[in-house]
């Protein structure tokens, strides 16, 4: 597969990254519904298998599940892929989920236990919030990196006005923002101040958390369980969900040209901006892998964009 620099660090990332949201379970408040671990660990072996080298997690995800099944299969893969993973929410015994930027050397040591590692690739805070503390938070994570439990510093979900204040402390190496054909809000600003200060950009949910796969239907969308966070999500909802539907018909149009999946497609647009290095794709279950990932080798035309878009129409 391609790789590309990550922004101006010393890391060269496959343009597709393993996203471990989902692997966390379905008992905590923003899960995907239940998942089964074994075919979890058995997707990121087939992941790193076919040369995804990164793997990007969160300690919230499964309330420190996620980090859990990711270290358990990095141990037992004979190629060690890169481990990224995020800090600023923290939960108690009543599973209660709370954000702060104040516990974040606690943080990282439980993050290094669970996944069973002596240092982190890649050290994000997830939100900013409280907004106050992110001064606090970001010299933390510099202080990380100086003692050598992080080798890489960065943020997801920073605004620009955010993104500068932080860059008085320490450099922000990477950004991860939201980033889809329906959610396109970073490429006024964000993007391309990432771009001018050279931040590494991953994005995540290039498939609009699924919406774009081609295998989102109306029945499919009424019928997600009780425990699954996209159950009320307005993208998943009427009327949203009626012009999404309409999109993922442009998708499979140009992925039929191309022999791939509209969801493979959805991933190459959001590579095909300039700012972004490398996408987040989550996946549950080995046969979900191989689709999605010519993705990572597949350059859209002008023509082909425009299409998508919708506006050839």
């Amino acid at each position: 597969m391609k790789l590309n620099q990550l922004g101006a660090s010393d890391l060269w990332l496959t343009r597709i990254g393993f996203g471990a949201w989902a692997v966390g379970g379905g008992d905590w408040a923003f899960s995907w519904g239940p998942q089964d671990d074994n075919a979890s660990i058995a997707a990121i072996h087939h992941a790193i298998d076919l040369g995804v080298n990164w793997i990007d997690t969160a300690a919230v995800y499964g309330l420190g599940h996620s980090e859990e099944i990711v270290g358990k299969a990095v141990k037992s893969s004979t190629v060690k892929p890169l481990v990224f993973t995020k800090c600023g929410m923290v939960w108690n015994e009543k599973r209660e989920i709370r954000r702060t930027l104040l516990e974040i050397r606690r943080e990282v040591e439980e993050s290094l236990r669970r996944l069973q590692l002596e240092a982190i690739d890649l050290y994000q805070i997830h939100w900013p919030i409280p907004a106050q503390n992110i001064e606090e938070g970001w010299a933390a994570l510099a202080e990380l990196k100086e003692h050598g439990l992080v080798r890489h510093i960065g943020v997801s979900n920073f605004d620009v006005e955010q993104l500068r204040q932080i860059q008085q402390i320490a450099p922000v190496e990477t950004l991860q923002p939201q980033y889809s054909l329906i959610e396109r809000e970073i490429e006024r600003e964000i993007l391309p101040f990432a771009r001018e200060h050279r931040i590494g950009v991953i994005a995540y949910s290039p498939m609009g958390s699924g919406m774009l796969t081609g295998a989102m239907t109306r029945e499919r969308a009424a019928n997600l369980p009780e425990n699954d966070w996209r159950k009320h999500d307005t993208r998943f909802n009427d009327p949203q969900l009626s012009r999404n539907l309409q999109l993922v018909d442009r998708l499979t149009q140009v992925a039929d040209r191309y022999d791939t999946t509209p969801g493979a497609i959805a991933v190459a647009w959001a590579l095909h901006n300039p700012a972004v290095d490398g996408a987040i794709v989550g996946f549950r279950r080995p046969d979900q892998v191989d689709p999605i990932l010519t993705a990572a080798n597949l350059d859209l035309t002008d023509e082909d964009i425009a299409e998508i878009e919708g506006s050839t129409r």
